[in-house]
């Protein structure tokens, strides 16, 4: 598996795929192999595309200033009219999230999910002011797009109405499980159906796209039911206002909270655009059981007391902008203080680390008793460990496993597990993002490689944001910001004014700058002299290498460093 020299996980990189043969299905991840979040899956048959999930990533420290990441919709912009459908398997950020951006290219394009899926979507690109084509579909049911016939499986996750979906094809069958585990106890009464699994394995699994997320983690993921005594408990020795923080479209944990603040006589007001609107439609719809008169607008909470409030809010992740974050520093409506209990009720994303830590930090130096998973059992995860993920191996018996949704490592532990229950080593394919694989005649192979890089959104910018463009940020934040402005006289020769340096983030006074100030006259001088038609550009690069050499020896730093040299 791992030794496979073609493997992306082997360290080589592909060439370009070669021309796709009628009657053969390719497969290309243009997100979500290699990282948490941006799912998304293209799928091509005889000219016709399906698309599975359409995520957002979200930005990491090294990333500043980018709200969102993006799949790289290049590969198939130019064939939105080949696409049949797109399916949603359920409605997380990093599964629909990008949905808008895609339907800004074609806005018609048919999306497909089940109720609570397309509900969550279409309210987001209510937003977006898109109306968009929708099929709503439930487990046990099949629908034809194109030449793909998809069949929709109910699976188990920490959002209600997720599905897997059976791909059938005329060059095999394909089961893709989105987000799913096998909690026996669901709070919903959903479990995974794996008696349909155990149906499609019968029928043939020529290639498996299993969710790796939790592949490294032994053992059976934790049910949710044993979430709601540990809240209950929180609830009871609480002295003041309790806040609880998850994603916002955690409808299980949302109802826990619900149910415990019932129990224990307590309002609850929802905090941040995201979750207020996602409750509202899961409760409409019937998902979220709400129990009578225990809403109220959080403009009403300062008028009750403190020990019979609970303020359900987003922000679980550390991000910046969310409603935890701005009570961490001190710049929202609502003032965290001595007594206030904070449950952060989630899972650490990888890379969001630093970020959450700071915000429990900012929120225990305000006084406020937290409660995360690192102290206490208030979150369980949402996806499949080792030992469920062997019970479908085992249940399915694929002929070819492709693991998806995970960093390197959750892949690599996914596929070892696929050859543990019997699969062949070169049936495991450890790809990533780009990756482009065939099937044809029950053989999957990995044939090529695609151009997919991050797609950037910054404010109202999509895709203007670049690598380089955020290296330059990192340095402005890390190093410092240098100008130097100096005009000479290319007739004489000399300078005529400056060198003029101004500085920020390099050095605490800008007279420090007083003894390189000769050396980048004289070098001018030297420049202009020796070589009258130098171009400003060439003069300006004296300027960078004298002062970047001189700052980089004495002060240590490698600051963004911009020359402007003028004429006199």
């Amino acid at each position: 598996m791992t030794d496979n020299p073609e493997s992306p996980a082997g360290g080589a990189r592909l060439s370009g795929p070669p021309r796709l043969q009628r009657g053969t299905l390719r497969v290309v991840p243009l997100g979500g192999l290699g990282e948490i979040g941006r799912n998304m899956t293209v799928f091509e048959i005889d000219g016709s595309l399906l698309i599975v999930d359409c995520g957002v990533l979200f930005p990491e420290e090294f990333q500043p200033g980018v709200d969102l990441i993006l799949p790289d919709f290049g590969y198939i912009r130019d064939r939105l009219d080949d696409v049949v459908g797109v399916v949603l398997t359920h409605g997380h950020e990093d599964h629909i999230g990008a949905v808008p951006y895609l339907l800004r290219h074609r806005p018609d394009l048919p999306l497909i999910g089940s109720r609570l899926t397309l509900a969550l979507v279409e309210a987001k690109l209510q937003e977006h002011r898109i109306k968009p084509v929708t099929l709503t579909v439930a487990e046990g049911q099949v629908e034809r797009l194109g030449p793909f016939g998809c069949e929709f499986v109910a699976v188990n996750h920490s959002i209600p109405d997720a599905l897997a979906v059976f791909i059938r094809t005329a060059a095999g069958n394909v089961l893709h499980t989105g987000d799913f585990k096998m909690d026996q106890l669901p709070l919903d009464g959903r479990i995974t159906d794996l008696r349909a699994f155990a149906r499609l394995g019968e029928e043939g699994v020529d290639l498996f796209m299993p969710d790796s997320t939790n592949a490294d983690v032994p053992g059976f993921t934790t049910a949710e039911k044993e979430i709601g005594p540990v809240l209950e408990t929180l609830f009871g020795n609480a002295r003041k206002r309790l806040i609880v923080a998850s994603f916002s479209s955690h409808v299980h944990r949302v109802q826990q909270v619900l149910d415990a603040a019932a129990v224990h006589g307590r309002k609850v007001a929802f905090v941040g655009r995201s979750m207020v609107r996602n409750m509202a439609i899961a409760a409409k719809l019937g998902y979220l059981d709400v129990p009578p008169n225990i809403l109220v607008d959080l403009k009403d909470v300062d008028g009750l007391p403190e020990n019979r409030v609970v303020l359900m809010s987003t922000g679980s992740q550390g991000e910046p902008m969310a409603a935890l974050s701005r009570m961490a520093n001190g710049d929202h409506s609502i003032t965290v203080g001595p007594g206030d209990t904070v449950i952060l009720a989630s899972s650490l994303i990888p890379g969001n680390e630093n970020a959450v830590f700071r915000i429990i930090n900012g929120l225990m130096r305000l006084g406020a008793e937290v409660v995360h998973k690192g102290n206490a059992k208030v979150h369980v995860s949402g996806h499949a460990s080792a030992g469920e993920l062997l019970y479908c191996y085992n249940i399915l018996r694929p002929g070819n496993v492709m693991p998806v949704h995970g960093e390197t490592r959750h892949l690599v532990a996914n596929g070892r597990l696929a050859v543990q229950s019997g699969v062949p080593a070169e049936n495991v394919l450890l790809a990533e993002d780009g990756s482009v694989v065939d099937l044809r005649d029950g053989v999957a192979r990995l044939v090529g490689q695609v151009e997919c890089g991050f797609v950037y959104v910054d404010g109202s910018s999509v895709g203007g944001i670049t690598d380089e463009d955020l290296k330059d940020r990192r340095t402005l934040g890390e190093e410092g910001f240098i100008s130097v402005i100096s005009v000479v006289n290319r007739q004489t020769g000399t300078l005529v004014s400056g060198p003029d340096i101004h500085a920020r983030g390099v050095a605490e006074d800008d007279a420090v700058f007083d003894d390189i100030k000769p050396r980048i006259a004289a070098a001018l001088e030297e420049a202009v002299r020796n070589n009258p038609s130098h171009t400003t550009h060439q003069l300006q690069q004296v300027v960078r290498r004298v002062i970047g050499s001189w700052v980089s020896r004495k002060l240590r730093r490698r600051p963004m460093i911009v020359p402007v040299v003028l004429e006199a």
